[in-house]
C-alpha cells in the first residue's frame, strides 16, 4: 500500500476539502485564473509528464530525481495558486478520483497517476 492511500481517511478528506476550497477561492479572486497562460502551463505539464514517465518503472517516488520533477510540477501548478500541503495532496487525490484526469495522466504511463500521487505526497510532506 502506498503512503498516500495508507493515510487516515479523515486526513485524506481534509486534503480533498482544502483543494476544493483553495481552488475555488483562487478562481474567484483571479477571474478564473485570467493571469495564467494556460496553454503554456499545459505544455509545461506535458513536458514534465514526458520526463517523469520513463522514471516510473525504475525509480522510487521519493528519489531525488523524481522529487526534482515534482518541484517542477508544484511550480507549474502554483501559477494557478500556491497550494498548501493539504491542498497539494488533495490535487493528487483529484487526479486519481476524477476519471478524465486519471485518463489524461495515465495516457503518459499506465501508472502515472499512482506514482505521481505518491511523489506529490512525499513532496508535500517534505517541502510544504
Amino acid at each position: 500500500m502506498t503512503l498516500l492511500l495508507s493515510a487516515p481517511p479523515e486526513y485524506l478528506q481534509q486534503c480533498r476539502d482544502a483543494q476544493a476550497r483553495e481552488q475555488a477561492a483562487s478562481l474567484t479572486a483571479t477571474d478564473q485564473w485570467a493571469h495564467v497562460d494556460k496553454a503554456q502551463a499545459h505544455q509545461d505539464f506535458q513536458r514534465l509528464y514526458g520526463d517523469l514517465a520513463p522514471l516510473i518503472d525504475h525509480s522510487e517516488p521519493s528519489s531525488p530525481a523524481v522529487q526534482q520533477l515534482i518541484a517542477r510540477h508544484y511550480a507549474i501548478a502554483a501559477r494557478f495558486y500556491p497550494a498548501s500541503r493539504q491542498a497539494y495532496v488533495g490535487t493528487a487525490l483529484f487526479y486519481a478520483e476524477n476519471a478524465a484526469m486519471k485518463a489524461f495522466h495515465d495516457a503518459y504511463h499506465p501508472r502515472l497517476v499512482e506514482f505521481l500521487g505518491e511523489a506529490m505526497f512525499v513532496y508535500a510532506h517534505s517541502e510544504l
